[in-house]
């Protein structure tokens, strides 16, 4: 027989050794809800007179019977000033006679006010999403101050077990007491595939919860969710994706 050069022994112990798995199933709870996430960076010097804009077109949704934008300001992170989520349900009625004629009727002159954002407004990027019940997301962004959004384009077919990581980073964070982050999946639009946004009262909480747990306190709570400890979590997300982006800010009231 054949002897083995060590360095090539120890190669094919490496490649055969066991990695983190996700697993590849449909999510139990896939969501049903179309949002249209819109990211905006101001035009230089604009981004109150932006901010100032979206408010004053309160009443003209309202009036429309669509839903504000839950929005909130960017202070940390990537290159855009604003997160607004447009709540839709679905195509079928977001874009209903009924409903387009309303809002018709609702805007004066819908041609200024696109005349306005474009004056406000140097880069948009729009993903419409499938993301977790209205109620839900409405009582998160009511409650918080400060948001962390983690969004994220997957390697190819890697989408549904990028889905499922999230969802048991969710349970992870659960495990040492920080609140889940809600998961959003694309439909169509822009190249991200999933994005996860956290909800929290203020910086502070977003900081330290979770923090003054003991390591093996993290990898009990790691294994439970699905890891092999707390230090895999990171390596695992990046089996899965191709690009990943984190951004920080607080809520605009």
């Amino acid at each position: 027989m054949k002897k083995i050069i060590p360095g090539i022994l120890v190669l094919v112990i490496l490649l055969a050794a066991p990695g983190p798995a996700i697993s590849a199933a449909p999510a139990a709870a896939w969501p049903t809800f179309l949002y249209k996430t819109t990211f905006v960076r101001a035009a230089p010097g604009k981004l109150l007179d932006l901010i100032a804009l979206y408010k004053s077109r309160a009443a003209v949704e309202a009036a429309a019977g669509d839903e504000h934008p839950l929005w909130w300001r960017h202070a940390e992170g990537d290159q855009w000033d604003l997160m607004l989520l447009s709540p839709m349900g679905s195509y079928t009625e977001y874009y209903a006679k009924e409903r387009l004629d309303r809002r018709a009727r609702a805007a004066a002159s819908p041609q200024e006010f696109l005349r306005q954002l474009a004056a406000c407004t140097a880069w948009t990027e729009d993903v419409f999403v499938w993301g977790p019940p209205l109620d839900a997301v409405k009582a998160a962004f009511a409650a918080a101050g400060y948001f962390h959004l983690e969004i994220f384009i997957a390697l190819p077919g890697r989408q549904e077990e990028l889905y499922r990581e999230r969802e048991m980073d969710n349970a992870y964070q659960v495990g040492i007491g920080r609140p889940a982050a809600m998961i959003f999946v694309r439909d169509q639009g822009a190249t991200w595939d999933v994005f996860s946004l956290g909800c929290y009262k203020d910086l502070k909480e977003w900081a330290e919860l979770g923090v003054d747990l003991s390591k093996d306190q993290k990898d009990a709570a790691a294994r439970k969710a699905g890891f092999t400890d707390a230090a895999s979590i990171g390596p695992t997300m990046r089996t899965l994706i191709d690009m990943h982006r984190d951004t920080i800010g607080g809520a605009i009231k």
